[in-house]
């Protein structure tokens, strides 16, 4: 395919090979867009609600009871993710000798890193947390999930660490007993994977760094399903259109979505302190 020849007659030979290998990369080099950190809903028109429901007092019915079980409505908020696009362009000529799949994939990274990068903007918005002294270790993760705990999230969390505090906490385990296994689906999720602590299943991401959070010190986020939701109109997908002028045709890898914080009190950002 490198050397063939592509016009407008055969553009069905350039697309199926670019939008298999821009899909595949753009899922295998994010953390997020599978979701499994972070629940993926589909918003058709663009535009996802997630209600926000506050927590409620249970009655406690006694032998004997003559009155009905008070009215209890949880007081709810909510929140409104509008779904951004992210594109990535490139041009591929007719005599150019260019390998379909190399297009491709790097398209599909370029999409994914913009998304994951603005997914660390979301989690600069969790409940700070500031360390008491030196590195990042275990004493930090372990006041993060009482936070959350606390809180009242009981469900599973997840925690992404920055590769600038990776090295301070892996050397506060004192081991290599934490190896990451197959259990994920996606290269980023088994690469990164970092191993569970407390409770945690943690990842590392070259992502969640101060300039992507807008938080000076960010070291790691921990947090549960319902802290975070991503809003998906249309997942990643390619399109390829002649262009004339170029004499090739255009290619454009688009996603459509965007995440959103859902209930900061349901996650931590580990962070230096002021």
């Amino acid at each position: 395919m490198a050397d063939s020849y592509v016009s407008v007659t055969n553009t069905d030979a350039l697309v199926v090979p670019v939008k298999a290998a821009t899909v595949y990369a753009a899922h295998e080099s994010s953390l997020f867009l599978g979701g499994q950190l972070i629940p993926v809903v589909n918003a058709p028109n663009g535009v996802l609600q997630v209600p926000e429901l506050a927590a409620v007092t249970a009655s406690t019915i006694t032998s004997g009871i003559t009155t009905d079980v008070a009215v209890t409505n949880p007081a709810d908020t909510k929140n409104t993710i509008t779904c951004d696009l992210y594109a990535a362009r490139s041009v591929v000529r007719d005599l150019g000798a260019i390998d379909p799949s190399e297009i491709g994939r790097t398209l599909g990274n370029a999409v994914s890193k913009a998304f994951d990068e603005d997914v660390a903007g979301i989690m600069g918005t969790l409940t700070g947390q500031e360390i008491t002294s030196g590195d990042l270790d275990m004493a930090e993760v372990a006041s993060a999930v009482a936070t959350i705990r606390g809180n009242g999230e009981t469900g599973p969390l997840f925690g992404v660490v920055s590769t600038g505090a990776y090295a301070a906490l892996m050397n506060d385990i004192g081991g290599t007993a934490f190896a990451g296994g197959d259990v994920f689906q996606g290269a980023a999720l088994r690469s990164g994977f970092f191993g569970t602590l407390m409770g945690v299943q943690v990842f590392v991401s070259s992502y969640l760094n101060d300039t992507n959070t807008g938080v000076t010190g960010s070291k790691m986020a921990i947090f549960g399903a319902d802290a975070m939701r991503i809003g998906m109109q249309k997942n990643v997908d390619v399109e390829v259109a002649r262009r004339a002028e170029a004499v090739g045709n255009d290619v454009v890898a688009s996603l459509h979505a965007a995440v959103g914080l859902i209930d900061a009190g349901r996650g931590v950002l580990i962070k230096d302190a002021a």
